[in-house]
């Protein structure tokens, strides 16, 4: 019943350039339908984009000026009202123009003279069509932007969850809080720069790009597990402290892994947290740890962490250093190319280092937060 109530509300355009047709199908039509006219095609292309909506149109062919198919071809090319059901109503009774019309766009077409129920039932029929048709197109509009919404939330949550995890062990640790945004936007600049180069065109595109800026917060995520002792003492670890430090790797893959685990399904950006958690201490020459991999067996995203993790390490003041100058660190990775780092990275890292030093200078630690860590530190290990 609502339904019908609806259809019977709906809104018909008449065009037609004969006034006795144009009362004729008026009076025909008024008692169960809202109607408008117009005696020419431009009349009808005003009224059809108007701010009220149409909901049927029929349409004479033969009319002064813009003809009926001159009419319909351009309500149909234009995106506010192709939706438009369209009926030619005329006395053109030849099978080639019912043919064309209906190729045109047009859902039927009506010869003249009308038979008055007949075509009643038709134009009740075509609405009938519209109303669902419109009830399916409103609805996939709604689930899109539900999806679109639920997407956007999902990302937030999932990138407040990386962040608050990064954040807990960046409390733990002699880094701050800062050093997590800024390796994030060093791993963006250098993927950038090397997007294009032929050696990683094949992996890094844009959406990989957005996947590590989302992982790369992790890195450090299993220093969670290293005792305080060893963590946070400022000067050289022992031997056998080191060894427990270098677990930290394998401590972060882990717990990233048991996590997915527990979700019970893979999460694609937590498979490079993985890489970039395990490999990022691993060096190009093969010097490095957990597992001693060389040049191309280290992932390219933990390949990019390194070059990222290292120039903040030396560039960033903590409570037992102060900052190297920005010269001086990027001095220090172009020495470790071909040993600590991939040497095409280095070379990009060169390219793009203003970059570097201009995320550094954004992201910068205030002396008020670096007091609060050491102040912070003092308790922990006081």
């Amino acid at each position: 019943m609502d339904d019908l109530n609806c259809i019977e509300k709906a809104t018909i355009l008449v065009v037609d350039d004969t006034p006795d047709n144009l009362s004729l199908m008026a009076g025909l039509l008024k008692s169960r339908y809202h109607v408008r006219l117009a005696n020419n095609g431009e009349k009808a292309l005003q009224l059809a984009r108007a701010k009220d909506p149409l909901d049927l149109i029929l349409l004479d062919i033969l009319m002064p000026g813009l003809s009926g198919y001159d009419v319909c071809k351009m309500l149909k090319a234009d995106p506010a009202t192709r939706h438009i059901p369209i009926i030619f109503l005329t006395a053109m009774t030849a099978p080639e123009e019912e043919k064309k019309g209906l190729e045109m766009g047009a859902i039927d077409f009506i010869t003249k003279p009308v038979n008055p129920p007949i075509m009643l039932a038709r134009v009740s029929t075509q609405l009938q069509v519209k109303a669902a048709a419109d009830f399916v197109r409103d609805k996939n509009i709604y689930l899109e932007a539900e999806v679109q919404r639920r997407g956007r939330e999902l990302a937030a949550i999932q990138d407040v969850t990386i962040l608050a995890m990064a954040s807990l062990a960046e409390t733990r640790d002699n880094d701050t809080g800062n050093h997590i945004r800024r390796t994030q936007h060093y791993v963006r600049v250098l993927a950038n720069q090397l997007c294009t180069h032929p050696r990683f065109s094949h992996f890094l595109n844009e959406r990989i790009i957005d996947i590590l800026f989302k992982s790369a917060p992790l890195h450090d995520i299993g220093k969670v597990g290293i005792p305080d002792r060893i963590l946070l003492k400022p000067g050289r670890f022992e031997p056998h402290e080191f060894e427990i430090m270098k677990t930290h790797c394998k401590l972060g893959r882990d717990s990233i892994q048991h996590a997915e685990d527990q979700l019970g399904l893979d999460v694609e950006f937590l498979l490079y947290a993985k890489e970039i958690a395990y490999g990022h201490q691993e060096k190009w020459d093969g010097s490095g740890y957990p597992e001693g991999l060389a040049g191309d067996a280290i992932p390219i995203s933990a390949r990019l962490m390194a070059v990222a993790d290292v120039y903040d390490a030396l560039i960033s003041r903590r409570v037992y250093k102060e900052g190297m100058p920005h010269e001086k660190a990027v001095a220090i990775i172009t020495e470790g190319r071909g040993q600590h780092f991939d040497p095409d990275m280095v070379d990009a890292f060169l390219v793009v280092a203003e970059q570097f030093r201009a995320v550094a200078l954004e992201f910068a630690d205030s002396d008020e937060a670096l007091a609060e860590k050491a102040k912070s530190l003092k308790v922990i290990t006081g």
